[in-house]
């Protein structure tokens, strides 16, 4: 969003602001997914974002900032190399996991002493952060382990009035929420993979760091089962096949299909989407696709497995736990 778009909205930006000071609930656009933003000082403020949203009490939130600077504030024992890659990925789809400051709440951290922390790389969302003037919890708007909502009427599906302000900014640049990294441990590791990949990490960290591990922090969108649609997904290597093989398929409900191909005659009562065939473009669309054929009111998703290649880390990592499969 240009400046001039900014300035117009500047009444909008002044007024969410003030819904936070008061201990109210703002659905924002980010970069990756609308986020349910609450102010991340006040207990009673956090806990309608877990009352909203259904979540678990120690399932931890992300802590959104204005800039790098307020980072002494939330994290103590920051290790050196927080800086670099904040000033390489801030703002961006990057959250980083620190020891958590004295004073941030429980329910924050989800009563672990760890936080986690990230700098938008939205320029609404900024421009609400710095109205605000503190950390906003932020974990993305839609109820507990669903689809995460990429546009603001998915929002309002979600919730309805239970959210005291809505902003609408169109769709989510990424699509996907933001890569996880925790620094608390020896070495950095991954929690979550996101736009900033393993590779881009290792520039700045001299190596990839690895992939979770045994001790990691609880953190957001790691529970085996997650980013779930209404519609039961089962990942297929081929999905003409799959619908060929089966004896029976249902008459009275449509099977849908998510895959980079199309082919020449899809089979019958099948509705068949095609999606882009880079990460970049398919992580964008993928939310919006499953909230989609949620409305057809299908028997079944079946999904074709992505490439493996480099990229796609993201696109797996969330069709895996959609689909209810093991986490990695």
């Amino acid at each position: 969003m240009s400046q001039p778009a900014l300035t117009r909205r500047s009444a909008e930006i002044t007024a969410a602001a003030a819904v936070w000071r008061r201990g109210g609930l703002v659905a924002f656009p980010t970069e990756t997914v609308y986020g349910l933003g609450a102010d991340a000082t006040n207990e009673q403020a956090l806990a309608r974002i877990f009352a909203a949203k259904g979540r678990p009490a120690d399932h931890p939130l992300i802590v959104h900032l204005a800039s790098s600077a307020e980072l002494p504030r939330w994290a103590r024992d920051i290790p050196p190399v927080a800086w670099p890659l904040a000033a390489r990925f801030w703002p961006g789809p990057l959250t980083l996991i620190f020891r958590r400051a004295p004073g941030v709440s429980d329910l924050v951290t989800g009563g672990q002493d760890t936080v986690a922390l990230r700098v938008p790389g939205h320029p609404l969302a900024l421009a609400l952060l710095s109205a605000f003037g503190g950390g906003i919890a932020a974990p993305s708007a839609n109820r507990f382990g669903r689809v995460s909502p990429t546009l603001a009427a998915h929002v309002v599906a979600e919730f309805g009035t239970v959210v005291d302000c809505i902003i609408d900014d169109g769709p989510c640049a990424v699509g996907l929420e933001s890569t996880i990294l925790d620094l608390t441990g020896p070495l950095p590791r991954v929690l979550r993979p996101g736009a900033v990949s393993r590779s881009a990490l290792g520039e700045i960290l001299g190596t990839a760091p690895e992939i979770g591990g045994a001790g990691a922090p609880r953190a957001p969108g790691r529970l085996a089962s997650h980013y779930v649609p209404d519609t039961p997904l089962r990942l297929v290597t081929d999905a003409a096949a799959e619908l060929a093989g089966r004896s029976a398929l249902p008459e009275d409900k449509p099977v849908a299909v998510l895959a980079l191909r199309t082919p020449l005659a899809p089979p019958p009562n099948c509705r068949w989407v095609g999606m882009p065939n880079d990460p970049e473009h398919y992580g964008q669309q993928l939310y919006a696709r499953l909230r989609e054929i949620d409305s057809w009111d299908c028997a079944l998703v079946l999904v074709e497995r992505p490439p493996t290649a480099d990229g796609w880390e993201a696109v797996h990592d969330r069709l895996t736990r959609a689909s209810g499969s093991p986490g990695r």
